[in-house]
């Protein structure tokens, strides 16, 4: 315990500018590739990883997306755990924490009792039915926000437990670090879901807009850029910056296009009890419907046309596309700026020439909070299927209430006509 003592004692007392270098990862490459791009110079021999590895994940992207709705959340899910690992270890190795009592368990029970809040407030919202026919779920979603509150407390009083003299500081450290963490992660993991739940349109054109930003400033600034963008991440370039600006506002703009026109995509994602399973049918709102628009004087000219046909959506992927092109960018910022400060590389080496999960996804998540902010302020209106959802849990007297005042407010109105009394 002395030495235990002693040497957290001095690790406490440090400056950060003593924080010690991480071992580099090791390299992760197939030997197949390495092998065939061995006479390649490391420029150009990291451009071709980089690439095939791109194109591996953009087409197990698509197979998930044929699975359906169940398999986009799965997959958030796995990576929100992956992105949460990643930090967590830098975490562990910069402060030298892995003998810190209980706190490698805490951390994931911390994980898991967040995952468990904000996962059972998505079944609520959005299962009321399938809930209402299983006794067990009614205790459960009733008191939902109590146990969950209980099931952090109960982490909050063992973290308390654990403190021991000496260590006190670098046990804060990593409790503040590993709630940062579940901000950065489980919260902006759970927008996504509220998103896809909002049509599967919302998910797929942000996300596919900030990998197209990302692959087409790589390109732009591989072959074009001369001009430094920014010191956290001295890659990155003006020219890299402009052309893949251009390029997300076009390629939203088309995909927009593309995804309006089948239900599968626009229509959102709904649980059906009768069936036991994610349904995604509907009758397209407006926002999926062709609108004929007027054009402005000098593009009548250009174009020879007096109008354009396009979906409302579309104009909504142009404010879509260009945060993912000029704001979502400053989400790999300060990623860059974590790694300078903590004197490495990537986040991990899970997959070769990318780095880890954390480092392909760092501007995803500021971009799912924007969505989701975009969609509750400017798009989403009552959802009747969801307020009878509500209703149905509703004890019977309290239907009958709700019953009675929507009947006084509509005759009011003038909807109904009032019943006569014999």
């Amino acid at each position: 315990d002395t030495d235990i003592d002693d040497r957290y004692g001095d690790l406490d007392s440090r400056p950060d500018s003593d924080i010690p270098e991480i071992p580099p990862s090791s390299d992760r490459t197939p030997e197949i590739l390495k092998k065939a791009l061995s006479g390649l110079s490391s420029r150009w021999k990291n451009w071709w990883i980089r690439g095939i590895l791109t194109l591996t994940m953009i087409s197990l992207f698509f197979l998930i997306i044929y699975m359906g709705s169940f398999m986009l959340m799965l997959l958030v899910l796995g990576i929100q755990v992956k992105c949460f690992h990643e930090i967590i270890t830098i975490g562990y190795r910069v402060y030298r924490s892995y003998d810190l009592p209980w706190f490698r368990t805490l951390s994931w029970y911390f994980l898991l009792c967040v995952n468990y809040f904000f996962y059972g407030e998505t079944v609520a919202d959005y299962f009321a039915t399938f809930v209402q026919r299983e006794e067990q779920l009614q205790f459960l979603i009733r008191y939902h926000r109590f146990i969950s509150f209980a099931l952090y407390l109960a982490g909050f009083c063992m973290f308390v437990l654990s403190l021991v003299k000496k260590h006190y500081r670098l046990q804060f450290y990593m409790f503040a670090w590993t709630h940062v963490t579940l901000l950065i992660t489980v919260t902006q993991s759970h927008l996504v879901i509220q998103n896809l739940f909002e049509g599967m349109i919302w998910f797929l054109v942000p996300i596919s807009s900030v990998i197209c930003n990302d692959i087409t400033a790589y390109l732009f600034g591989f072959f074009f850029g001369r001009t430094p963008l920014i010191k956290l991440s001295p890659k990155k370039t003006w020219e890299g910056f402009i052309g893949g600006f251009f390029s997300t506002v076009i390629f939203g703009f088309i995909a927009a296009y593309v995804l309006s026109k089948y239900q599968y995509f626009v229509c959102p994602v709904e649980y059906r009890s009768d069936v036991n399973s994610f349904v995604t049918e509907c009758e397209p709102s407006e926002l999926f419907q062709l609108q004929s628009y007027s054009l402005p004087p000098f593009l009548k000219a250009l174009l020879r046309r007096e109008t354009v046909s396009l979906y409302p959506f579309q104009i909504h992927s142009i404010a879509l596309s260009t945060f993912a092109s000029l704001i979502g960018p400053f989400g790999g910022f300060f990623a860059s700026g974590f790694k300078r400060a903590f004197k490495i590389k990537d986040f991990a080496n899970t997959i070769p020439g990318h780095g880890g999960i954390m480092d392909r996804f760092d501007c995803q998540y500021l971009m799912a909070t924007f969505v989701h902010v975009y969609i509750t302020s400017f798009i989403r209106g009552p959802n009747p299927s969801k307020v009878l959802q509500q209703l149905l849990v509703l004890q019977p007297e309290q239907q009958l209430n709700v019953y009675k005042a929507l009947k006084t407010h509509l005759i009011e109105k003038g909807i109904l006509q009032p019943t006569l009394k014999v």
